[in-house]
């Protein structure tokens, strides 16, 4: 008896859920302030972490950014400071989980509050094939390593040396205040060939990401801490320099513009959006991955060019780099 009232409450919710995902097409839902609020990005010195950083300080917001390559880091906090924000900026390799833990208490010690908001934006490519025989194994390693491992140092609470040291998000949990976006991709949700070691990664990433929101989900007290995946297809920061598509599906399906790939996913957070596919016509994939038999969905990516898309960006970076360095988001 118990089971078929719980049931019909679940089939309740979904309809209601769905209604209200519909409603929300038509009519955009309040969105929140974020002025005053401490956010910290990695990946900051370039790409999205940087217009990132940008639009949360035209909001309001404080930002606090971490970055690798210490002379971007510092431009983009030139920019912020120029538009009347305010920056701090922290030399961090997010694959370091010592050097994680180590900026993270310097950001609140030198700050004296804890970050409210993460936006989980550090990414890498290597831009090799992983079936290569030449390609070394600390290139797959790496990526990994950002893409995937650097979301669990930044985010959650480790054990190191018999101290407990906490990241950001225990002191969400605590103050029952705050959000956590992570900048996965596409290819995340679905695959495509010559890039293996990426797509494992931000699989990874999505994995992560969706468990932690379960878990947030799973406790009343944490209903105040919110979450966001942002899944973009390609964006033109000159990451994926040369993958192209069949160029009659490039009609309908261009490379995002960084900008407006932000805007799309700061919408998204604003309103407390679990997830966003940008742009909205990716979610046919993401969906007809589930439902579509396995060759129908080989037949349609040949037919899209998906297949091969890879081709002159591997080619664009050898020729680039012959070394095969690995380039940053």
């Amino acid at each position: 008896m118990i089971f078929l009232m719980d049931m019909q409450m679940m089939m309740l919710d979904v309809v209601y859920f769905m209604l209200r995902g519909c409603l929300r097409i038509v009519m955009r839902p309040r969105t929140k302030d974020v002025s005053g609020e401490l956010v910290l990005i990695t990946g900051a010195g370039g790409g999205l972490g940087r217009l990132f950083a940008q639009e949360f300080v035209e909001l309001g917001a404080e930002v606090v950014l971490w970055d690798i390559n210490a002379e971007t880091n510092e431009a983009t906090a030139k920019l912020v400071r120029e538009a009347g924000g305010k920056a701090h900026t922290y030399t961090v390799d997010v694959t370091n989980r010592d050097k994680v833990y180590q900026a993270a208490d310097r950001v609140r010690k030198d700050l004296g509050r804890d970050v409210t908001m993460l936006v989980n934006n550090a990414g890498v490519v290597a831009g090799r094939r992983v079936m290569e025989r030449d390609v070394p194994d600390d290139m797959v390693e790496r990526t990994l390593k950002v893409n995937c491992h650097g979301h669990f140092w930044v985010s959650l609470e480790q054990q190191l040396q018999f101290i407990t040291k906490l990241a950001f998000l225990p002191q969400m949990k605590a103050n029952n205040h705050g959000h956590i976006v992570t900048v996965a991709s596409v290819l995340g949700l679905f695959a495509t060939a010559f890039v293996e070691d990426y797509c494992a990664s931000k699989f990874a990433a999505v994995g992560f990401h969706e468990s932690l929101t379960h878990e947030l989900l799973t406790e009343d007290d944490w209903d105040g801490v919110k979450t966001t995946l942002v899944c973009p297809y390609l964006v033109d920061t000159g990451m994926f320099e040369g993958c192209r598509i069949r160029e009659e599906a490039e009609l309908v399906l261009t490379a995002l513009e960084p900008g407006y790939c932000v805007k799309q996913a700061m919408n998204a957070i604003l309103i407390d959006q679990p997830l966003v596919c940008i742009p909205r016509i990716t979610y046919i994939p993401f969906i007809a991955r589930a439902l579509l038999p396995w060759d129908a969905n080989v037949a349609t990516y040949r037919f899209l060019g998906s297949d091969k898309c890879m081709h002159p960006f591997i080619e664009t970076m050898k020729s680039k780099a012959a070394n095969g360095a690995i380039k940053a988001a």
